[in-house]
């Protein structure tokens, strides 16, 4: 594994991180809050995006619109089974989300969600640093590159993981004050 394969693996990592970030509540609504809900339309689990208009007319409520306006009861049901937390109210043409304020228990538990997915990344990070250490040392083992070499190489990936472990830090001290904004 080449150090620029590594990084471009640990900026993927990154990306992921956000993407699990976006998931997170804040108590403002936001459509990102629905990336995961997968919704049965028959028979095939189809992403919600993909079956329906989803907007945020105000900064309390999500509004979904079907396009198929058969699937209404699909979409209340996947959103009800999943993680999301929230009650669908539906008004026969469109699905409403009414986000209510977080209390400040709820907001210490998605602080300690959100602590966990940054971890989640950091730990894919420096997985990918003993990939490419490993590949390093086979490198260097059978002489296609110099001891020399080697080091710099090693010193260069560990400057790129604090680079990407700082990133994941810097990420979750922002989505903390998201979060914890009333």
């Amino acid at each position: 594994m080449k150090l620029s394969e590594a990084e471009s693996t640990m900026q993927k990592t990154i990306e992921a991180t956000k993407r699990s970030f976006n998931t997170i509540r804040t108590g403002r609504a936001n459509t990102s809050l629905l990336d995961k809900v997968m919704v049965d339309y028959y028979g095939a689990p189809t992403p919600l995006k993909s079956l329906a208009n989803i907007s945020t007319p105000d900064a309390t409520t999500i509004m979904i619109q079907p396009y198929d306006k058969g699937s209404m009861g699909l979409i209340e049901k996947a959103i009800s089974m999943s993680d999301v937390g929230l009650t669908p109210s539906n008004d026969g043409s469109v699905i409403r989300l009414n986000i209510p304020p977080l209390t400040s228990e709820r907001r210490k538990e998605l602080v300690k969600l959100a602590a966990k997915y940054a971890e989640e990344g950091k730990v894919a990070i420096r997985n990918i640093r003993r990939d490419a250490l490993d590949s390093i040392r086979k490198q260097e083992k059978s002489s296609e590159i110099s001891e020399d070499e080697s080091r710099d190489q090693q010193d260069q990936l560990q400057k790129l993981t604090n680079k990407y472990t700082n990133k994941i830090d810097e990420l979750l001290a922002e989505k903390e004050k998201d979060i914890t904004t009333v």
